[in-house]
C-alpha cells in the first residue's frame, strides 16, 4: 500500500474530486430560497387575509411552512425538490422540518418508539435542547433585570 504525504494527498484529490459549478450552484440556491420566502410571505397575507392578527398570522405561516416542509419529506418530494435547489431549500423552517422529519422516516423499521420517536430529534434535537436552554436563561436574565 502506498503512503501518501499531505502535499500528494492534496493534490490526488484535487485531480479525482468533480469540479463544481459554485456560480450556478449559488444561482439555484438564490431562486429557491427566494421562492420559499416569498410563499411565507403569501401565507402571511393568507392569514391576515382570513383574520389573525399579525404575530398570530406569522405563528401560521411557520406552522403552514412546518407541515409542508414534512409532509413533502414524508412522501418523498422534499428530497427531490432539494436535489435541483440545493442550498436554497436550507431556508430555516423549511429545512429544520426535513431535518426532524427524514431521520424518523429512515428507522420507522425499527418500530414507532425505539425508531421513529427516537431518531426523530437525531439531527434536530442539539438545536431544540439549546434552543430551550438558551430561553430558560434569557427568561432568568429579564426577570432578574424587571425586579431591579
Amino acid at each position: 500500500m502506498q503512503e501518501f504525504g499531505n502535499e500528494e494527498y492534496a493534490k490526488l484529490v484535487k485531480r479525482l474530486a468533480p469540479s463544481s459549478p459554485v456560480v450556478k450552484d449559488c444561482a439555484k440556491a438564490f431562486v429557491s430560497g427566494g421562492m420559499i420566502c416569498a410563499l411565507g410571505q403569501a401565507l402571511l397575507e393568507f392569514w391576515k387575509a382570513v383574520g389573525l392578527a399579525g404575530k398570530d398570522a406569522a405563528t401560521a405561516v411557520s406552522v403552514t411552512l412546518i407541515f409542508v416542509g414534512a409532509l413533502l419529506t414524508g412522501i418523498g418530494v422534499f428530497d427531490r425538490i432539494a436535489k435541483h435547489a440545493g442550498a436554497g431549500t436550507l431556508v430555516p423552517i423549511t429545512g429544520f422540518a426535513n431535518s426532524v422529519a427524514a431521520p424518523a422516516l429512515e428507522f420507522k423499521t425499527e418500530g414507532f418508539v425505539a425508531g421513529t420517536a427516537v431518531k426523530m430529534f437525531t439531527i434536530a434535537g442539539p438545536v431544540i435542547v439549546f434552543g430551550l436552554a438558551a430561553s430558560v436563561v434569557y427568561g432568568i436574565v429579564l426577570a432578574i433585570i424587571g425586579a431591579i
